[in-house]
Formats: C-alpha cells, structure tokens, sequence
C-alpha cells in the first residue's frame, strides 16, 4: 500500500508538469481556436468535445487505473513527434498541424505514464478531440463547392417532385418569382462535421459488434446531406407561400433548431432498423473467438449472422 501511494503521488506530480508544460505550449494554438468556435457556427459544437472525452475517460477510471503500469518509456516517441509538429506547425503557420500534434502528445503522455493499458483504454477518447479542431483551410475549400451543388441539385429535384414549379441556375433555386441562393455558408458542411461527431459519440457509446458502428459512423455523410436539403426546401417553400419574412424566419431561427433533433431522430431509427434486421447469437454459444474480437476496445457486443 505505500508502494502504491507513492507511485500514484508521483505521478500526479508528474501529471501537472506535464498538463502545465502543454497548456503554456499550446495556449496561444488554443486561443486561435476558439476564436472560430465562437465566430463560426459551423464549429459551434466544438465547445461539448472535451467534455464528451472527459466523460469517456471518467466511465472507463476503473479499468484504466487498473491497467496503469507506467512509466513505458516509449511514450516519449509520440511525445516527441507531436512537439516536432507543434514546432514545424508554428514556424509554417500550419494551424492544422498545431492541432493534430497536440492530440498526438497526449496519446504519447498516456503512454509514457500509464503504460499501454491506459494507452489502450483512453486513446479513443483523446481521437474524439480531433472534433473540436477547425478543418485545414484547403479541405474545407475543397468540400465546399461540391456540397453546395449537391445541396442545389437534390433540393431542386425534390421540390420538383413536390410539385413546385423550380428549377436552378447555377447554384440559385428559383421558385416561381423568389429566387434562393445556396451560399457557401449553406453548403452543408458545417453539419457535415457536427454529424460526423454525433455519429462518432453514437458508435462510441453503442454496444453493437463494430461493422454496426462504422456503419453508424459512415451515415454521418447522408444524414448530414438530407437534413441540409430539407432545410433549403423548407425554406424555399416558406418563401413561396408567406414570402421573404416567413423564409426568413424559418431559415435563420428555426433551421438550426430542427436539425439536431432531426439528426439524433435518424440516428436513433438507423440503430432500430439494424436491431431489426440482425439477429444476436447468443455468447454462450461456442463460436470461433475470433467473432467476439473488439479491435476497438469499446465493448463489443454479440455477433451478429
């Protein structure tokens, strides 16, 4: 028992020079960040990333304290790496490189202090912080334009098949006499990344054999695209029928607040839908090992035929 306190008193001390080591490296990439959490709706979720982690490494505190049996000192080969990205990131201006080294340093401190247990247990967690991190200046210009035709191209034909006499120039809808821009700032993308997280913390928090979660994961793309073209066609027809005050409102107040239920509504009937689909096997049953692999470590649960 002394042996143990000793160890875990030392590591606390280390732990706090380390966290104050990274929070004085990393404030100035930090304070760049946030100024687009808070300008930026499409990074406006980035704000519940680090709690959701936080709540990750707290649900799994039993079994990462008990596998902890650092120091490994391997740890400092990430831990390196990454102070080599925040230096060259830093020097080229390369804010996405800020940030990717930053989650490669923690994986790194988990390791050197833990050990690869902790390493194995708590990785996913610090991987989810990657959400909360703004998209290179290049991928997000290269996602735009096309997410903004697709959104034009599918909302058009939809309100088509609605019966509303719309057609488009360019990335415009025109519905009858008003004409509805699909701006870059409506292209998608913004609920793109929010869904890609939420679909994350779904396959994260899910019990389902890890096919299913990827699936979950994966239908992040859709979903995202669907619940943009229904707001644009919602729109479009306010528009047409109450007029520009009525669009307005629906696009500007009430959008952003349907969305999220729509997403998380989609999400929940995905999940349903394979439960119905898929039959569970019984653990007890003797099958191959190999079925109940969870290359994750998230709890798999059975398998499925």
């Amino acid at each position: 028992m002394v042996r143990l306190n000793y160890i875990s008193g030392r590591a606390v001390v280390v732990t706090l020079l380390l966290a104050v080591g990274l929070l004085w490296s990393y404030w100035p990439v930090f304070a760049e960040v946030s100024g687009k959490w808070i300008d930026s709706p499409q990074y406006s979720h980035a704000w519940l990333v680090p709690g959701f982690s936080l709540f990750l490494l707290w649900r799994s505190r039993a079994t990462i304290l008990e596998k902890a049996n650092g120091p490994v000192w391997w740890g400092l080969v990430p831990l390196g790496v990454g102070l080599l990205f925040r230096l060259l990131g830093a020097l080229y201006y390369a804010t996405w490189m800020e940030t990717l080294s930053f989650l490669i340093v923690l994986l790194g401190v988990a390791l050197l202090l833990g050990g690869w247990g902790v390493l194995r247990h708590s990785w996913i967690a610090i991987c989810f912080l990657i959400f909360m991190f703004p998209l290179p200046f290049r991928v997000e210009t290269a996602l735009s334009g096309p997410l903004q035709q697709v959104a034009t191209i599918i909302t058009t034909y939809i309100l088509q098949t609605l019966g509303w006499p719309a057609f488009r120039e360019g990335n415009v809808i025109i519905v009858n006499d008003h004409r509805i821009g699909v701006v870059e700032a409506c292209n998608g993308l913004g609920m793109l990344i929010l869904f890609f997280a939420m679909s994350a913390a779904a396959a994260i928090l899910s019990r389902r054999p890890w096919p299913d979660r990827l699936v979950l994961l994966l239908s992040a793309v859709p979903i995202a695209i669907f619940s943009n073209v229904a707001r644009i066609a919602t729109t479009a027809i306010m528009y047409d029928i109450g007029g520009q005050r009525l669009g307005d409102m629906i696009f500007h107040d009430l959008a952003g607040w349907i969305m999220m239920p729509l997403a998380l509504g989609l999400l929940w009937l995905e999940v349903q839908v394979m439960s119905f689909l898929l039959t569970d096997i019984p653990a007890e049953e003797n099958l191959p090992p190999s079925l109940y692999s969870d290359p994750l470590n998230l709890g798999m649960g059975h398998p499925r035929v």
